[in-house]
């Protein structure tokens, strides 16, 4: 891997304090571009995007989304389309879509980093006043935002650990072996 890969890896961070510049049509579709290059279970390809920037519907959906702090220029909602898992006879309980959904957003927060631009997600909010304020179609489920938008002047990244994690602290080795 390379080391401008690694780099971006290391220095992405969740940010929720956000300028209202606006992000250029561009850079959204630089992620979205990104995001179409995620992994997906079976090559089914069952995760869909909404990309919200109209201000009265992103005030609508803050209304509904107790974990969006930030005030994001653009938000860009992932769904799943529950008919595609159904057409390749899939059942709801198979996590492949779940997984397919963290790939996707893990894709395009890292784009969003290696153009310069903040993001964060979103994972708590009314996915039935969502599907109300979207229009989104019956098989679709709102499943995370990704809020896109510049870094605040002095706005810091993420939460503080509370103490420094390596990936030795995160990893066993053949099996499980209490510590």
């Amino acid at each position: 891997m390379s080391e401008p890969v690694l780099n971006n890896i290391r220095t992405r961070r969740v940010v929720r304090e956000l300028t209202d510049e606006a992000v250029e049509r561009e850079g959204i579709e630089t992620i979205l571009e990104a995001a179409r290059w995620a992994p997906t279970g079976g090559n089914l390809r069952p995760i869909r995007y909404v990309v919200v920037e109209d201000p009265e519907t992103r005030r609508l959906i803050r209304l509904v989304a107790p974990g969006m702090f930030q005030k994001a220029p653009v938000l860009i909602l992932i769904c799943i389309n529950w008919a595609i898992i159904e057409q390749h006879k899939m059942t709801d309980s198979d996590r492949t879509s779940l997984i397919d959904v963290g790939g996707a957003a893990q894709t395009m927060m890292l784009a969003a980093q290696a153009i310069g631009l903040a993001s964060g997600p979103v994972t708590s909010f009314s996915k039935e006043a969502i599907k109300v304020i979207l229009n989104l179609p019956g098989s679709y489920s709102p499943e995370m935002f990704i809020c896109i938008g510049h870094k605040a002047e002095g706005a810091r990244g993420g939460m503080r650990a509370w103490k420094k994690i390596t990936w030795r602290d995160l990893t066993h080795w053949e099996r499980f072996e209490d510590s």
